[in-house]
């Protein structure tokens, strides 16, 4: 085929492709068969290889994926991605629109409300009637090119009729039939199963394999053109409707609200028909309709006043509590746990529930074979709520806390309501231990999780904290179990051979003493410098380190105290196992962040959570896990919640993640 026919065909095929795909997966109607559709893609795939110069820059072939990438570019928004103030109750709704109807001097206003998807907030940019890029929401600031990824999602527009510059926004998703067929693949294969949906959608989206987010069957909601105002559009709702006519998908939920009373029967309504729904939600949102209000209206650091998102309580369902057994963790403490029938809690399926201790399952009343009723605490732990007693049937039977230990069949001690087993040698605090140690909070050895520690303790390889370093010796018999190669050994041996030089706080908390979180190990570690400085520390001494109080001050002494201990210590130090406080003490007063006690909540882009707590703390910021009236500054990343509701409630300083790090290389360049 000469080279114009094959830019004509080209283009043909394209047009025609994209108008299938629009049909199919947005109109639900497809005007020609599957083979049809494949037989045109396969064409064009086959003239683009012959003549890639001809390949339009958003060819249809860009659908099946196929392009990887070694990693995504930062893009910053040329709008801020904002987050929604949140609302829980009708009392916060009614308020919401009080302060709005003062403001604007209206006795109604119209309100638009749309359904909340449980997926991941994604930006669109066109010039020219092309997509342009797709970024995600990042910090609000900056977000992830992931053009390659989006793109394989056949309802999202590749050309449009509008050649003016424009900014859409909406929701990339994982509806509920594609996670359940994924997960039915990855079991058949005995991959582990993805837990919900949000995850599932996050984790394809950010596959460095663009075939990887094409198989995975996602789908978008587009719910916001960003400048309407410069398209024309002065009414929300309009808007939404010129994104159905450029061809977006927009959910179909959404309706126009006149007042109040009609946006509480919306609420009502959509709580009732939550579970109905083929996708994920976790809340719905409403925005004042007039464009033209916004400005008026105003906007907060982080949060547009216009709207707000009502957050569903939790959702709660029945199942039945199987049996109830008993886990030892590394500090010998005995904890009770729920087997459940199977269910799906918001998104994910449940098996499992701590019940806390044997107080906990006495309080509520609960019975071995009871129907209970389970939601999510902070819609992420199961939770179990109460029994129904009306649905025994005589079968159940009442929960006998055991007076020996599971694992190794020692007493058990009670102490101030909880049990433990004191058994130094007990397989299970033994290997507890283990994954203390090797945790990313602790020694930080990659590779080495719950799973590896448990087949290496059972295969003898290692029954101690000391023998980690030691497993070198094993290497051939690791090599000769299933699932390890020469590669993965390496790479665990060479990370255990890494943690030798973490910082003292680091061990401090991998070693596992009682009442010592990780916070607390770089206060004692920063005041004492040194491991064996602490064999020689008093209670006295230990009291006068913030945030350590007499329990806390007891145990360390009480740990160091002990001979077996001393033991371990020793073994390690032989192993070359770093005993020195590393951290930077040169802490500068003229720093932003300097004295101050910051709040850090959602998602961090450039630093995790806890990176950044160690940045901050290092340069003498005091980071605390609530907020409070002494709180000076929240670091707000996406997704943040109530964290951030709170700080807005009690007027504090509130920044994004671009802005602290902004104000960190100012004061240390």
């Amino acid at each position: 085929m000469e080279k114009e026919q094959a830019r004509l065909r080209i283009a043909e095929l394209s047009e025609k492709l994209e108008r299938w795909n629009y049909e199919y997966y947005v109109l639900n109607a497809s005007s020609v068969s599957d083979a049809e559709f494949d037989r045109h893609m396969n064409e064009l795939i086959m003239l683009e290889e012959e003549h890639p110069d001809l390949r339009l820059k958003n060819s249809p072939s860009q659908r099946v994926g196929g392009q990887v990438a070694s990693e995504f570019k930062k893009i910053p928004h040329k709008r801020m991605m904002l987050s929604l103030a949140n609302a829980f109750n009708e009392d916060d709704m009614r308020d919401f629109d009080r302060k709005l109807r003062e403001l604007l001097h209206k006795d109604v206003i119209d309100y638009m409300g749309e359904v909340k998807i449980d997926g991941l907030g994604m930006s669109l940019v066109y010039d020219r009637g092309e997509l342009q890029y797709c970024v995600t929401r990042g910090d609000g600031n900056v977000g992830e090119d992931v053009t390659q990824n989006v793109v394989t999602i056949r309802s999202i527009p590749l050309h449009v009729s509008e050649k003016r510059p424009f900014e859409v926004r909406g929701e990339v998703f994982m509806p509920k039939a594609s996670l359940d067929q994924l997960n039915k693949e990855r079991e058949e294969k005995g991959e582990p199963l993805l837990a919900n949906a949000r995850n599932a959608a996050a984790g394809s989206i950010r596959q460095l394999d663009s075939r990887i987010a094409a198989s995975r069957k996602l789908d978008a909601y587009w719910y916001y053109l960003v400048n309407a105002l410069e398209v024309d559009q002065h009414v929300h709702s309009d808007s939404l409707d010129y994104l159905d006519k450029l061809g977006f998908k927009t959910n179909p939920e959404r309706r126009r609200l006149h007042g109040i009373e009609e946006v509480l029967a919306y609420i009502e309504e959509y709580t009732e028909k939550r579970p109905t729904l083929g996708y994920d939600i976790d809340g719905l949102v409403f925005k004042v309709d007039d464009i033209d209000d916004y400005d008026a209206i105003g906007y907060t650091a982080k949060t547009p006043k216009w709207a707000i998102a009502y957050k569903f309580p939790p959702m709660e369902v029945s199942t039945k509590l199987i049996d109830i057994f008993l886990t030892v963790g590394r500090t010998g403490r005995i904890t009770p746990n729920a087997v459940l029938e199977p269910v799906r809690v918001q998104g994910s399926l449940v098996q499992r529930a701590t019940l806390n201790n044997e107080d906990f399952i006495k309080d509520k009343g609960l019975m071995i074979g009871d129907t209970v009723i389970l939601r999510k605490a902070a819609d992420v732990i199961p939770e179990v709520v109460r029994p129904l007693p009306n649905m025994r049937d005589g079968t159940e039977r009442p929960f006998i806390m055991s007076e020996n230990c599971p694992e190794c069949g020692k007493p058990l001690t009670k102490v101030q309501g909880l049990h433990y087993c004191l058994n130094a040698d007990c397989p299970s605090r033994k290997i507890e231990g283990m994954i203390h140690f090797a945790s990313r909070d602790a020694m930080d050895i990659d590779g080495m999780g719950d799973k590896v520690v448990e087949e290496f303790f059972g295969e003898g390889f290692m029954t101690s904290i000391p023998e980690i370093y030691t497993l070198y010796n094993h290497a051939q018999e690791i090599k000769n179990l299933d699932g390890w190669s020469d590669k993965s050994i390496d790479s665990l041996l060479n990370a255990i051979e890494n943690s030798k030089g973490r910082s003292l706080e680091k061990l401090l908390f991998g070693l596992g003493i009682k009442e010592i979180g990780s916070k607390t190990a770089k206060n004692l570690a920063k005041r004492f410098r040194h491991l064996d400085a602490f064999f020689n520390l008093t209670e006295e001494d230990l009291l006068k380190v913030e945030d350590i109080g007499p329990v806390a001050a007891k145990s360390i002494v009480e740990w160091f105290a002990n001979p077996e201990h001393s033991q371990m210590i020793e073994t390690l130090r032989f192993m070359n196992v770093n005993f020195d406080y590393l951290g930077n003490d040169a802490a500068d007063a003229s720093n932003y962040f300097y004295g101050k006690t910051i709040v850090l909540t959602g998602g961090l882009e450039k630093y995790s959570r806890q990176e950044m707590t160690e940045i901050l703390e290092n340069i003498g910021a005091k980071v605390s896990g609530s907020v409070s009236k002494k709180t000076d500054v929240v670091i707000a990343g996406s997704d943040a919640g109530s964290k951030l509701t709170k700080a807005q409630a009690l007027g504090i300083e509130i920044m994004n993640e671009q802005e602290a790090l902004s104000l960190l290389e100012k004061n240390n360049g």
